[in-house]
């Protein structure tokens, strides 16, 4: 099992960039695969990025690839979503979640954080 944290949300003008943290404690961080999710008022929660446990691998979804960068520092067992020219559909509830292998479904995300609330405006 692994414990996530997010940090690094708030409110950003529309152009702008944010870095999400998610820090991780628990044994098997260093082997999980890590996933980011959003979610925005009334909607599901749609996949935006995994990375491999090692780090070598990611996969970004189109509605957010050249702009969200997913990274992972297994020293600090802590991964990042790398946010940049921001629009204002972007604003949700961003989620990390840790998986045991690479997946886009939430549902093969056993471990989840709390969320960070992002709010882009225009």
């Amino acid at each position: 099992q692994v414990q996530l944290v997010e940090s690094g949300g708030g409110l950003v003008q529309a152009g702008g960039s944010l870095r999400l943290s998610c820090a991780a404690s628990g044994r098997t961080f260093r082997n999980a695969y890590m996933g980011w999710f959003r979610q925005a008022p009334g909607t599901e929660r749609d996949f935006l990025a995994t990375i491999s446990a090692s780090g070598l691998a990611t996969y970004t979804a189109d509605s957010v690839k050249g702009r969200f960068t997913i990274s992972r520092d297994n020293a600090k067992n802590t991964v990042y979503l790398q946010m940049n020219s921001l629009k204002p559909e972007d604003t949700a509830i961003y989620y990390c979640a840790a998986s045991p292998a690479y997946s886009r479904s939430s549902k093969e995300y056993a471990d989840w954080g709390q969320g960070t609330q992002v709010t882009v405006s225009s």
